[in-house]
């Protein structure tokens, strides 16, 4: 073979080796991709791995509201998002705001005041409570991405709302007027009805998927305890639960009762129960009188963990007088533990996550108190 066909050979050769690895390189670039784009609940789970490792102490903080002048917070959505309102002039505007990216997202634009927002038990729906005028609440429904769901204004000046934690397409709204008379009524999303019932008192808890709870004050006399009953909605057929209740709670398969030491008056009793009424788990709290009955501190219940936190004070004293603070305290209803978070606190509204290693604090849920450095944080500069 001559000099020149020997050139000419070669340079076909690597021709098709260049040839050969480009098809290689896009075959294996092909094998790469997937044949369809990952879907939002696939990139949102992706996020979400990628900031697992994330601590409340690297999370995005305060909150840079989007437009208008921050209200309050309402809820945690997740462990590490929540939801917090903006006023803008006469209006609202509903933003959900992810501590781990520091971003607000836009959920809902209210023409009037939105008075408060409520997650539904699973979290895919909120509930949004608005007031057009001071004798009047409208109740919007909407989906976790903004789609609304269910509509309806109810005359009233104040509104109570309580979510079946068993089946989350029923509420339970009680409407008051000025005088504090007050109408029932029972809403079912999936079949777009709101009905009145005949209850006889307002503040009514679910205890499972068809029953209510209520403590039952018969008379206008001042007395401090009461009978806890439950009926059936529809039904007004009365069953006892407990007797002399001086306050209750009901949680998803957890009732508990707040009642008075017999043998000393100056503790308080909370009392746990299974959805059998079988005693889980109680203990006994110093109390603080005032004017006419006692203080029940703030308190929280976390579901998922099954964990009681309340405020409690030192000792046993009047209300006006004491001012040693209070602690935080968590109570394992599993384990059975009582266990001190933090001390020297104020008496506040607070929401914990999910997660257990957050709370939200203060009565517009405008500090963060993480409870693994026992640091409490300001949410928004205002």
């Amino acid at each position: 073979m001559s000099g020149t066909h020997r050139v000419h050979a070669k340079i076909i050769m690597n021709f098709l080796v260049v040839i050969s690895l480009l098809f290689m390189f896009s075959a294996c670039s092909n094998q790469n991709q997937s044949p369809h784009p990952p879907s939002s609940s696939k990139k949102n789970k992706e996020l979400k791995n990628h900031f697992a490792h994330f601590t409340v102490a690297q999370w995005k903080l305060p909150i840079k509201v989007p437009e208008g002048e921050f209200f309050k917070i309402c809820c945690w959505e997740n462990s590490s998002q929540i939801i917090y309102i903006s006023n803008v002039d006469k209006s609202s505007n509903v933003y959900r705001y992810d501590f781990l990216t520091g971003e607000s997202k836009l959920l809902y634009k209210s023409r009037y005041p939105v008075v408060t927002v409520k997650k539904s038990p699973s979290g895919k729906h909120l509930l949004i409570q608005s007031s057009p005028s001071s004798y009047e609440g409208t109740i919007t429904v909407i989906d976790n991405e903004g789609k609304q769901i269910w509509d309806h204004s109810i005359p009233s000046f104040e509104l109570s709302i309580e979510w079946n934690p068993y089946n989350e397409s029923e509420l339970l709204i009680s409407a008051f007027k000025e005088d504090w008379s007050f109408k029932v009524f029972h809403l079912n999303l999936d079949r777009n009805d709101l009905s009145e019932l005949d209850e006889p008192q307002p503040f009514l808890k679910w205890i499972n998927k068809s029953s209510i709870a209520y403590l039952d004050w018969k008379n206008n006399d001042p007395v401090l305890f009461a009978p806890l009953e439950e009926n059936q909605i529809g039904n007004t057929k009365i069953s006892p639960v407990f007797d002399k209740v001086y306050q209750f709670g009901a949680f998803k398969d957890v009732l508990f009762t707040i009642t008075v030491e017999k043998e000393d008056k100056t503790k308080a009793v909370y009392s746990f129960y299974d959805k059998g009424r079988k005693l889980i788990y109680s203990f006994k709290v110093p109390q603080l009188t005032q004017f006419s009955d006692w203080l029940v501190p703030f308190y929280d219940f976390n579901e998922q963990k099954k964990e009681f936190l309340d405020f409690q004070p030192l000792l046993s004293t009047d209300k006006d007088t004491y001012n040693d603070g209070f602690q935080l305290v968590d109570y394992d209803l599993k384990k059975k533990k009582r266990k001190l978070l933090m001390e020297g606190m104020e008496n506040l509204p607070i929401s914990c996550n999910p997660s257990g290693e957050a709370c939200l604090y203060g009565n517009r849920f405008e500090k963060l108190i993480d409870l693994n450095t026992q640091k409490i944080h300001v949410l928004v500069h205002e």
